[in-house]
């Protein structure tokens, strides 16, 4: 008989390099895409669940080498929010609750950047590793100081739940002749704050994100809104930026603040970014 115990994945910690070929890569010169699609509802006490939006989004990434088993993450992501019926593209959206038509503000955020060193924990189960990733971000709300926002984002504070999932084959990650893995698949789920495009104040409520998807070498083999949308209206995404910038990183809640004019004169979101020379 085999025990429970012997069943239970193994959990163990890996070093930086095999969470690189997993994530990215190790060739600096690639950019790699990690894309996802599903659903956002939401969720009010007291209240039933709404489908508000479908979703997909990309994320395209390069790792850069920094010092001994170390190395610069750097990327640009895009989420759009789809119509729950159609799974086309929304540029207005009709509040439920308020009734007020809005511009829709889908997520653009350059640069996404950060720092890989030491070791990753990670369940290894034969042939399937799965890296495990809770994060609860925790920060002051930089809409929340200024008075022109409060029908926007209120709250003082930001706080969400990201659940990520990346199962990778373990004979690719301990591969050492290969410099990113052949197949990658990806469980993501948030809960967090109403975006502040949707304009819903103070009142109660999370958004509740349900997603998943994988990770391709080529902006082909994206699906093809992303493709459609990468190549006309922000090309800038083609690629990672080619080094880690000195910036801090983009966030939906920045975007808004940087283009809340645009946002006001109802422009189409993403605006548009040329391709990086």
């Amino acid at each position: 008989m085999i025990s429970s115990q012997s069943m239970l994945a193994q959990l163990q910690e890996v070093e930086a390099k095999h969470w690189v070929k997993a994530r990215s890569s190790l060739d600096p010169t690639q950019s790699t895409f990690l894309y996802w699609t599903g659903k956002i509802h939401a969720f009010i006490p007291n209240d039933k669940k709404k489908h508000l939006f479908n979703m997909v989004g990309v994320s395209v990434s390069r790792c850069i080498p920094h010092q001994e088993d170390s190395w610069k993450f750097t990327s640009r992501e895009l989420t759009y929010y789809l119509d729950p019926e159609t799974n086309k593209i929304l540029h207005k959206w009709e509040n439920p609750w308020t009734m007020e038509t809005l511009p829709v503000m889908h997520v653009a955020n350059n640069p996404v950047q950060g720092h890989f060193e030491g070791n990753f924990p990670a369940q290894v189960e034969g042939d399937r590793t799965t890296f495990l990733f809770d994060i609860f971000p925790n920060y002051p709300n930089p809409l929340a100081a200024d008075k022109k926002f409060e029908k926007y984002s209120p709250n003082p504070t930001y706080q969400a739940v990201e659940l990520f999932k990346i199962t990778v084959p373990t004979a690719d990650l301990f591969n050492s002749q290969l410099l990113s893995v052949s197949e990658l698949q990806l469980s993501w789920d948030r809960i967090g704050p109403w975006l502040p495009w949707m304009k819903m104040g103070d009142m109660s409520g999370h958004m509740i994100y349900s997603g998943y998807g994988g990770k391709v070498n080529r902006l082909e083999d994206l699906p093809q809104l992303l493709q459609d949308e990468i190549n006309h209206q922000v090309p800038l995404f083609k690629q990672a930026p080619k080094s880690s910038l000195d910036v801090k990183n983009m966030t939906s809640w920045l975007y808004f603040q940087e283009h809340f004019n645009a946002y006001l004169a109802g422009e189409r979101f993403p605006i548009f970014a040329p391709e990086e020379i």
